[in-house]
């Protein structure tokens, strides 16, 4: 399975392309969407939109996992990216491609083992998992890998084996 992980936002979006087996898990691509600053909200999310299309075209992900988002301090920054994460799901409905929303919360635990692990611990886990030389680079692309890494996870699990058993009969 191909799983795309996606670390919304409006200015930059994180993506990080794993495969997984249920036993072995590769990592094949990351990076980030990026968009122009100088340009108005509306075209900025234009231009995320049609890459993101372009991703999904280029990578043909089996799924996709995007992070729920977490309001901090600043609501302002939280409002745009929500319209990011909007139309990057808005992509990936277009597409077909099956959306798995994760928190913060479930990829800590799915990828360290512990929820309120801190963020370089997620990093080093996420580069022991997949036998990187370096913890990926900008820290967007290095939390869509973790969220991609969560989602295979859970789909290895065996409560997911036995929902999937389930829905068979």
């Amino acid at each position: 399975m191909r799983i795309l992980g996606i670390d919304p936002g409006y200015a930059t979006t994180g993506f990080g392309l794993i495969r997984s087996d249920g036993l072995n898990l590769n990592l094949l691509q990351y990076g980030t969407v990026t968009t122009p600053k100088d340009l108005p909200f509306p075209q900025r999310l234009e231009i995320l939109y049609d890459d993101v299309m372009r991703l999904i075209e280029v990578t043909k992900p089996d799924a996709s996992a995007v992070e729920e988002l977490f309001w901090g301090h600043n609501i302002t920054t939280g409002i745009g990216v929500s319209h990011g994460r909007g139309v990057i799901l808005l992509a990936l409905a277009k597409s077909g491609v099956p959306i798995f929303e994760y928190t913060p919360m479930q990829v800590k635990q799915a990828v360290v083992g512990y929820g309120k692990a801190e963020k370089r611990q997620v990093m080093e886990m996420t580069k022991r998992l997949l036998h990187m030389e370096k913890v990926a680079r900008p820290d967007d692309a290095a939390d869509a890998i973790a969220i991609a890494l969560c989602h295979a996870r859970a789909e290895s699990s065996l409560l997911s084996k036995l929902r999937q058993t389930t829905e068979g009969n």
